[in-house]
This record gives C-alpha cells, structure tokens and sequence, in this order.
C-alpha cells in the first residue's frame, strides 16, 4: 500500500513537471514565433501569438501544431498606388486562426493548411482612396467626398461637399454599399438625385464611387468579405497555405 501509495506521488510529481516543461516550452515558442513575424511583415510592435492545445511538446513532436491564433494591432498593407496616392492603408486588429500548422525541423518556417480572420479599416483610412479635391461637376459647381461614417444598415454614408460659385456650400449625404472584388474594396453609392442622374451621372460617380485596392495581408491571405460597422469597415480574411513564418 505504501509502495502504492509513492508510485502515485512520483506520477503526480512527473505529471506535474510536464505540465510546467510543456507551458515552458510553448511560451518560448510563442515569443519566439512572434518576434519571426514582426521581422518578417516588417511591423512596428510585436504581434499577439497563441499556440492553442494540449500538450504541446507532442504537437512538436508530430511537426504539426493544431491550431495557432495571430493578431497584429496594426499593419500598413501596401496599395500598390503608384500615381500620388496613399501608398498604404493602414489596417486594424488583425486576428487570424490558422490550422493546421507544419513547420520545418529547423523553425526557420511555418505554413498553415488554412487561416481564416477578421480585422478593420477606419472610415478616415478609407476615406484616403476617395478624391481629395474639388471636381467640376457642372460650370462653377465642384463636388468631392469629405468624410465617410456609417450610415446604418450595413451601408457607409458618404458626405459630399457641393460648391456653387458665387451661391455657397452644401453637405449631402450619399448612402453606399461596399464590397470586395478580388483584393479591392469598393465603395459604390446606392442611389443618386435624378437631376444628377440625367445631367452628370458619370461625372457625380466619378467622387461618390471609389475603390481601395489592397495588394498583400500577412502571411498571404486575401480579403474575403466586408461591412460597414460603426467606426469602419469591418473585413473578413482566409487563406490556404499561409505562411506564419520564413
């Protein structure tokens, strides 16, 4: 009974020390992995990363992590605008949960089977895509998009500034929908006045619709949907075959 009763000691002993060895050991591997995809993605702070399941070391052992959880507060994500435009856009709280996760025997890379995400862009960085001057929409009337907010119901509102030479200056809010088209979001307005409409149709859209384009997220994954919210548009992101690391 004694023997027995050591025997179980020494279990919860050993067991107790893997448990330590293996929160040990995935600390590490988390600032380790974390400080890898600063310098890789060229981010100005450290990302969140988190090494999910249980235990770790045999996850290690197979080359394969079940499941890992990267979130990046900030990321400039280049627009590939090469004619004065924003160069970047700076994208919001980034989360991506990528499975799968193989990594070679040397760390020096990690790729995950899948990763699907979400993160944000505020409605001042969106608004950066949208012509910045006054454009003449008639003789002596110029138009251009000032600010950008939500217009409820999954729709963005767009506020245009009309000036009339010599008569003044008035805001009109446009509701628009937006929308992702390959790696560009598109902001396109719903409906406009029908004197608009018949007189300068083109010229009026060529300010209300707008497009940012997005040409690289982290590790490779592509925009997959978007929705007006509150302060900005909320994005959704997936991928397959993302590279974590290397």
């Amino acid at each position: 009974m004694r023997a027995l009763r050591i025997l179980l000691i020494v279990v919860v002993v050993l067991g107790a020390l893997f448990v330590v060895v293996d929160r040990v050991a995935v600390h590490y591997a988390e600032n380790e992995a974390a400080s890898k995809v600063k310098t890789d993605e060229n981010l100005a702070t450290t990302p969140d990363v988190s090494i999910k399941g249980f235990p770790f070391l045999t996850q290690v052992a197979s080359g394969e992590l079940d499941d890992v959880e990267l979130g990046i507060k900030t990321y400039e994500a280049p627009t590939g605008n090469t004619t004065g435009g924003a160069s970047t856009i700076r994208i919001d709280d980034l989360k991506a949960d990528m499975k799968d996760v193989k990594f070679s025997s040397g760390y020096s890379s990690a790729i995950a089977a899948t990763a699907t995400g979400s993160a944000s862009i505020s409605y001042d960085q969106l608004l950066k895509a949208a012509k910045s001057q006054p454009t003449d929409v008639f003789t002596g009337v110029t138009a251009q998009i000032v600010s950008l907010s939500d217009g409820g119901d999954g729709k963005i509102k767009a506020n245009m500034k009309v000036t009339v030479t010599g008569v003044g200056t008035t805001t009109y809010p446009v509701l628009s929908t937006v929308t992702v088209e390959g790696n560009t979001v598109k902001v396109h307005a719903d409906n406009l006045p029908k004197l608009v409409v018949d007189l300068a149709d083109s010229r009026v859209r060529s300010i209300t619709d707008f497009q940012q384009t997005i040409t690289e997220l982290p590790g490779g994954v592509k925009l997959d949907s978007v929705q007006a919210a509150k302060a900005g548009v909320d994005i959704k992101v997936k991928g397959s075959n993302v590279n974590l690391a290397g």
